[in-house]
């Protein structure tokens, strides 16, 4: 009853965690209510992993995260072509880690308006998005320990490489970054740290 009023998940780690995991015939979760803004380790991790038939996303209106919150969500949906809007401005540990690992079909990323980041925060985030050809833009200036690793690894359609504005930077923030990248034309302009 009323759940569309339960924005707050504390208390309750590993909420939905593996809820729909490998439902191979679930094509349409765009009406399924997610309202919490208040989340909790763990809680949407695998939540789709393997629905390979999967097209629309619900809505994820959250600001402030939690450590892998959103860990592997969506890893190898296929048939995933757009990602739901992703607002957060306060992340934390491993928050993005592998969300879309394997979205074979992804063709956008969400707009990623954090400024300062967290350990591992987007490692891995779009690994193997084959058909992602634009990079989200990246406005971070406070970096955390790998924090970008991995995140575009494999994404052999992706022709612009986002502009990297930090000037201070953290071990591995950058490790392996564009791996696999065998469409990349275009380089960030500069790479500006000095520390």
């Amino acid at each position: 009853d009323d759940f569309e009023g339960k924005t707050d998940l504390t208390g309750y780690n590993y909420a939905f965690n593996k809820l729909l995991y490998q439902c191979s015939n679930l094509i349409d979760a765009s009406n399924l209510i997610l309202p919490a803004t208040t989340l909790t380790e763990h809680c949407y991790g695998y939540m789709f992993r393997g629905c390979t038939s999967l097209v629309n996303a619900p809505a994820l209106p959250a600001t402030t995260l939690e450590s892998h919150c959103y860990y592997y969500m969506f890893r190898n949906c296929t048939s995933l072509t757009t990602a739901p809007e992703l607002p957060a401005t306060t992340l934390a540990s491993q928050c993005y880690a592998s969300m879309f690992y394997g979205c074979k079909n992804l063709t956008s990323a969400p707009v990623l308006p954090a400024t300062t980041l967290a350990e591992y925060c987007y490692d891995a985030m779009f690994m193997s998005c084959e058909s992602l050809t634009v990079a989200p833009e990246l406005p971070a200036t406070t970096l955390a320990s790998g924090c970008y690793r991995n995140m575009f690894y494999g994404c052999t359609s992706l022709v612009n490489a986002p502009e990297l504005p930090a000037t201070t930077l953290a071990s591995g923030c950058y490790r392996n970054m564009f791996e696999g990248c065998s469409s990349l034309t275009v380089a960030p302009t500069e790479l500006p740290a000095t520390i």
